[in-house]
């Protein structure tokens, strides 16, 4: 009997043990999760939010078509801002491209600004942009709030700012679109519900 007991014992105490070490092991992987889960484009717009009305103003791209920034349309429109001596916007033109021909419900537009029109032409012409509306406004960049490069900025088809944020890399960018398919401000949103859509930014690594 005394055996019985012990046997019990023992084997409720490495229930017990088994139980902590599930709760651990889960715990680490929440962490994990945190830690290697996409950080999303960086929000640091303190002019434009998500949900507002996209700034309407109309701009003529390089080809000398015209049309409105923002405007209600049947299509999603993502302002893409970008310069010519910018390393981190030229990694990311092949995504651009790519997206170009996946995203058929999207017009990409290039945004970019500076007075010298040959440098803008020669850099359309070397990294074969002919596809999008190259537009080069102040005015634009200004309105919309942009600080840093590259920037996004992504209009639904109502002309509503659907998300934004700095893109340094392909997953911040196809983070715009995820952002907009999950109804939430940015990635970090989604992933943290309680951080009021604030992201700590280190403006050395975005630069």
């Amino acid at each position: 009997m005394d055996i019985l007991l012990g046997a019990v014992v023992a084997l409720w105490i490495l229930v017990l043990i088994l139980a902590v070490v599930v709760f651990a092991l889960a715990r680490q992987i929440g962490v994990l999760y945190e830690r290697v889960a996409p950080a999303g484009a960086l929000m640091i717009n303190q002019q434009l939010k998500v949900g507002d009305a996209a700034p309407e103003i109309v701009v003529e791209a390089l080809s000398g078509r015209k049309f409105t920034t923002g405007q209600v349309r049947g299509s999603a429109q993502l302002l893409f801002f970008l310069s010519p001596d910018c390393p981190i916007c030229k990694t990311l033109l092949p995504v651009l491209k790519t997206m170009h021909k996946s995203e058929k419900d999207v017009e990409i537009v290039l945004m970019s600004d500076g007075e010298d029109l040959a440098e803008h032409e020669s850099f359309v012409t070397a990294e074969s942009l002919e596809l999008f509306d190259y537009v080069i406004s102040e005015v634009v960049g200004r309105s919309y709030g942009v600080g840093k490069l590259p920037y996004g900025v992504l209009i639904d088809d109502r002309g509503v700012v659907a998300s934004l944020g700095i893109v340094n890399s392909r997953e911040h960018l196809e983070s715009l679109f995820e952002a907009k398919a999950l109804g939430v401000a940015s990635i970090q949103e989604y992933l943290n519900p309680d951080s009021d859509g604030v992201v700590q930014f280190d403006p050395e690594r975005a630069s």
